[in-house]
């Protein structure tokens, strides 16, 4: 008796993930530089204090574009399930705030000339 193939394809895979206690514990961020090319995205979390003009990045990470957008699906639905659970995350983007933390570059404002 033959098994049917497609039988392999219905089953969900299970993935074992290892959590390391140095892992475990996190790394906090403020600013993520995003930069990439036609292959990858590269993302550099660092964290950025008042009064300290030098940051180190503490964490690279490298992904395919199409994990990149993957990975933005599920964090909008997560954002989504948070709000709803917790209410609206609200971002001050106050300028005298100091320009800390993750935020999207403004483009200058163009002068008008009369």
């Amino acid at each position: 008796m033959e098994k049917d193939k497609t039988d392999k394809t219905l089953q969900p895979q299970q993935i074992n993930i290892e959590l390391g206690e140095t892992e475990a514990e996190g790394t906090y961020s403020n600013l993520a530089i995003i930069s990439h090319s036609p292959a990858e995205f590269i993302i550099d979390f660092t964290r950025i204090f008042p009064g300290v003009p030098k940051a180190k990045v503490h964490s690279r990470i490298i992904m395919t574009p199409q994990h990149t957008k993957l990975f933005l699906n599920a964090m909008k639905e997560n954002i989504q399930r948070f709000e709803n659970q917790y209410g609206e995350i609200v971002i001050h983007n106050d300028p005298n705030s100091g320009g800390m933390g993750f935020q999207i570059p403004v483009k200058p404002k163009e002068e008008k000339i009369n």
